[in-house]
């Protein structure tokens, strides 16, 4: 009984520690601060905010370039191969010589003294110069110290599986990298360029920015560019995850690696080869991947925090079982396996991500997002579209509004800005008939001159008519005003220097946005807007939304103010919101998002972009993190629960070393399916729809 007791205690304390280690792997380490409390406007009352909390070792402060060393990767392959080869050929000679000729086992010894030496340096770098017991001092005993008791024959598999297990988990990242790359193709070894009207066939590498490539229907677009003549329909869900073809015409532009469905087109190339968006979502992937580097430190800080007390009841075993039994519990090797499963965890999300069209450029917000407790939206072109749409139609002169809108829409005709869109596309859906115009002046910023069925026609703001000489009604001014206090915009029609009305036009909510609010608050998340709007129009958004609380009147350069505002709070927050122009404020962040798109991910400072340009994904991406948390807690327990098994099983009915090995393994194999299955989830799900 005394002996179970002592047992049951070293293994306690054991996962105990275990324990200790995961959860201080995964804190956000908080301190306190000695700043001054600081106010926010929430929910229109101003509040004080507690500021004695403070975070100050950000995991995530900004996207820090990761460096990889190609030649230093491919010399880890080649020693993972080498050591493969030799642990083989030991394993074979011992077999052999167990069976038929026993000589040939001293020859084994030899492959497995070539193995051992690297385990034995490990070992006495952290003993003897980090001067602490870690799970390469255990290691350095365990597998070494099998085969110099005798067991050559167990040594041999020892170190075969030791091998294998290496070899199989370079073998699974190189296979998932290439995957989750050739997601976006590859490039053609050849293009068709028009050169004097005529098409003309060249390598790849040939080409250069300004040429203009033709491109059939069935064929890969082979470069970014604008297309110059002829019109497409386009599969672009690679990039923009897009579930229906787009129509694309002259002026619109094309990336790399989408497929023409039909049509036949010729494109001036902007980027080729390594500037395309294909190409730099490809190395952000690469970089992403290496973020399995700190996914493995949470591994080795547990395997690490097992060291001693795993030695210690190695130490106990002794008596109970003798050195065989003692090895055997070396060999448990508890939170060992997360060294190998965590990575391959996470190269599968990330696939999963990018399939989904969430491209995810620092991998450490992966992690942190099912920490987050607080999602700020910037409110314009995140919760609002870019293009607003037209409102109320206001007439003077006993005008027609169907009048103010044809005219008004033939002058913003040949315009590109959200505001001339709206108003054409009303004008569309009103199936005007526009005229045509000419002796047009623009005056950028301010209006539009165009002489319209001889008479001309003055489109624009406020400023501009005043700039015109042209009065303005009181009741134009008063709406005017209603207008500004409702944070809608006005755009003034005059007709031969005279006021003829005005349109009215009002911010475009997202669809998607009002039952994305409602998800984050299923799942306790509080939301907030930034606005540099008047208070109306950003409280009025906020409770349409159903959004909790809003920061008005806010200036581009106080958003990251009011973001670390909120971190001094205790919050951990995750800024949605403009990938350029809200730069500051998604750096603040713990987790930034942008909805940015292909076309400006090179200058995107977020971590995370949303490739489609919507909120759709939005919840998805918290429902990757929260996946890849429990899959990191199911995969401790894999590695956990069969260390523990061996220790008892050691102890209460004396397992042996065949036995610790069997029972790692088959922890091994549990753990490496819990990596993989996500992925086949996926996969299956995708075949059913």
């Amino acid at each position: 009984m005394t002996k179970i007791l002592i047992v049951g205690a070293a293994l306690g304390y054991t996962v105990f520690k275990v324990y200790q280690g995961y959860k201080e792997t995964k804190k956000t380490k908080i301190s306190p601060s000695l700043s001054t409390p600081k106010k926010v406007i929430l929910k229109k009352e101003k509040i004080t905010l507690p500021s004695d909390m403070v975070i100050n070792n950000q995991p995530v402060e900004e996207n820090l370039p990761v460096v990889t060393d190609e030649n230093l990767t491919n010399e880890i392959k080649k020693s993972a191969e080498r050591d493969f080869i030799v642990s083989s050929a030991s394993l074979g000679l011992t077999t052999v010589g167990a069976l038929v000729y026993p000589p040939l086992i001293i020859a084994s010894i030899a492959g497995m003294v070539y193995l051992t030496i690297p385990i034995w340096q490990k070992g006495y770098h952290s003993l003897f110069k980090k001067r602490q017991i870690d799970i390469a001092v255990i290691d350095s005993i365990a597998l070494p110290g099998i085969f110099l008791t005798g067991h050559f024959f167990i040594a041999a598999i020892a170190f075969w599986l030791y091998a294998l297990s290496q070899k199989l988990l370079l073998k699974t990242e190189d296979q998932s990298v290439k995957s989750l790359i050739n997601i976006f193709g590859e490039q053609p070894n050849f293009v068709w360029i028009l050169k004097d009207n005529i098409e003309i066939e060249i390598p790849f590498d040939a080409l250069k920015v300004g040429d203009i490539i033709v491109v059939n229907a069935g064929e890969a677009i082979p470069i970014d560019g604008m297309i110059a003549n002829g019109v497409a329909s386009i599969d672009q869900h690679t990039l923009t995850g897009e579930s229906q073809p787009v129509e694309k015409g002259i002026g619109d532009k094309v990336f790399a690696s989408t497929i023409m469905l039909s049509g036949k087109i010729n494109i001036q190339v902007k980027q080729t080869g390594e500037d395309t968006v294909a190409a730099k979502i490809g190395e952000i992937l690469i970089s992403t991947i290496d973020f399995k580097t700190s996914i493995q430190s949470r591994g080795q800080e547990i395997a690490d925090k097992s060291a001693l007390p795993t030695l210690i009841l190695s130490g106990l075993a002794i008596p109970v079982a003798g050195h065989t039994g003692a090895l055997a519990v070396l060999g448990s090797c508890l939170g060992d396996n997360v060294r190998i499963t965590s990575p391959i965890s996470v190269l599968n999300f990330l696939k999963i991500a990018s399939e989904q069209s969430i491209l995810i450029k620092d991998g450490r917000a992966l992690e942190l997002l099912s920490k987050v407790d607080t999602v700020v939206f910037d409110k314009t072109g995140t919760l609002t579209q870019e293009q607003p749409h037209v409102g109320k139609i206001y007439t003077l002169q006993e005008r027609k509004e169907n009048e103010l809108l044809r005219y008004a829409a033939a002058a913003e005709y040949k315009q590109a800005h959200p505001i001339a869109k709206a108003i054409i596309q009303a004008a569309n859906e009103r199936e005007l008939n526009l005229p045509d115009i000419d002796n047009a002046k623009y005056d950028v910023g301010y209006g539009i001159k165009v002489n319209i069925e001889n008479q001309l026609i003055q489109v624009g703001s406020i400023r501009f008519m005043e700039m015109e000489n042209i009065a303005i009604p009181y009741e134009i001014k008063q709406i005017i005003s209603d207008c500004h206090d409702s944070g809608h915009s006005l755009v003034m029609i005059a007709i031969d220097n005279q006021l003829a009305g005005a349109i009215e036009l009002h911010a475009t909510i997202r669809p998607e946005a009002k039952s994305i609010i409602k998800d984050l608050h299923q799942r306790n998340i509080s939301t907030y807007i930034i606005s540099g709007d008047h208070e109306k129009p950003t409280q009025r958004l906020a409770k349409e939304l159903g959004i909790d609380n809003y920061f008005a009147e806010t200036l581009p350069e106080n958003k990251a103010t009011l973001i670390q505002q909120l971190i001094d709070a205790g919050k951990v927050v995750c800024f949605v919101g403009d990938g350029i122009n809200d730069s500051i404020a998604l750096k603040k962040a713990h987790v930034s998002i942008s909805l940015k798109g292909a076309s400006t991910i090179a200058t995107d400072t977020a971590q995370i972009i949303l490739m489609d340009e919507s909120l759709k994904h939005l919840c998805q991406v918290f429902d990757l993190a929260n996946h890849l948390d429990k899959n990191l807690n199911t995969g401790l327990i894999t590695t956990i629960v069969p260390g523990l098994i061996t220790i008892g099983s050691v102890f209460l009915i004396h397992m042996g070393i065949i036995g610790s090995i069997v029972v790692f393994n088959a922890g091994l194999l549990a753990g490496v399916t819990n990596s993989m299955w996500p992925l086949v989830e996926h996969h299956q799900k995708k075949k059913s729809k």
